[in-house]
């Protein structure tokens, strides 16, 4: 790894504390564990599970045999694996791997049966591998993170999983995003009513994969889709083509970031709703401090029967996807 890039974790989540790019860190985060503790409702750089998004009622229906009940936590539905899930639980390590060649950081947990109202026991890996490529006179920051999820208790055949990082983007340098330039992948989203899909696929109602700035005039919190033909999305999506999701940049500091996966969709979020107070160490954070992309899958998909296959996990099976993240700085 060059001069022109630094990432740090924390334990808690796993999650991503800084992601310094020419100089600038440009996720949101807090400077110690017990902030997070204490102020991370927007779910800052977290890993989101066992379920990312939201679950209609709070209700899992037909999941070996039965139904579960969830904490409506974003009521009536439940949101991001309840208000004690995978985002707010201390992983094990990091322990340092050589993986395909590279130097990768390794966090775990183990989710017990029925936490946080789950069936099953399940192991789950998070690999973060940190690096740089060259491009002519740019040199691009490369955050790449791998998830595995396996079932591996004996309480149940069948659980439930849909995994994503919630990191909020800033590539300006003031207290909000304004001024972002984005252009999204695909035109294609899934109109929600109440977090929940109302419907069949459908063109966004304005332009998005032509350059755009978001802001308080032109806000987002909607579901996007990258595979219409959602019968042939595995439930490890590893062995896909990563493909570029979305790409953004900020003209006055000229830090670029792009956004890969192998998922079939991802939500953008341009943070109208984060309310964060100043902290030690830490400014306050507002409407507009951050954004997100978060790649996964359909939100309800375990209640849609043709969208299931993709987030139940079966014993003797492997949940699996890539995100990668691509930052850089452009020169004057």
């Amino acid at each position: 790894m060059g001069d022109n890039t630094s990432v740090k974790f924390t334990s808690l989540g796993a999650i991503i504390q800084e992601f310094n790019v020419g100089g600038q860190n440009i996720v949101q985060g807090f400077t110690t564990q017990k902030l997070y503790e204490e102020h991370n409702s927007p779910w800052f750089g977290a890993n989101i599970g066992r379920v990312a998004n939201r679950i209609k009622d709070g209700i899992i229906r037909d999941l070996n045999g039965r139904e579960y009940q969830l904490e409506q936590n974003d009521a009536p539905n439940a949101l991001h694996g309840g208000s004690q899930g995978w985002g707010r639980r201390n992983f094990e390590g990091p322990t340092v791997l050589q993986r395909h060649g590279k130097e990768t950081l390794l966090y775990t947990y183990r989710s017990l049966h029925n936490e946080a109202g789950y069936p099953g026991t399940v192991d789950l890996k998070v690999f973060y591998t940190v690096g740089e490529e060259k491009e002519g006179n740019i040199t691009r920051s490369v955050l790449d993170i791998e998830y595995e999820a396996e079932l591996v208790g004996d309480e149940c055949e069948e659980t439930v999983i849909n995994l994503t990082n919630h990191s909020y983007f800033n590539l300006g340098s003031g207290a909000t995003t304004e001024g972002t330039v984005a252009k999204l992948s695909t035109q294609d989203y899934l109109p929600l009513e109440g977090g929940i899909p109302r419907g069949p696929i459908e063109p966004y109602p304005s332009q998005v994969t032509k350059q755009f700035t978001f802001g308080p005039e032109n806000q987002f919190d909607d579901i996007f889709v990258m595979e219409r033909e959602i019968a042939r999305v595995p439930l490890d999506t590893r062995g896909q083509p990563l493909q570029l999701q979305a790409e953004f940049r900020h003209p006055d500091s000229r830090l670029n970031l792009q956004v890969y996966s192998t998922e079939p969709a991802f939500q953008f979020y341009t943070g109208q709703g984060i309310d964060v107070p100043a902290t030690e160490g830490n400014p306050s954070r507002g409407p507009f401090a951050g954004f997100c992309i978060e790649p996964s899958r359909f939100v309800n998909a375990i209640n849609e029967p043709a969208w299931r296959h993709t987030v139940v996990l079966k014993k003797g099976a492997q949940y699996g996807s890539k995100i990668t993240y691509k930052a850089w700085r452009d020169p004057r």
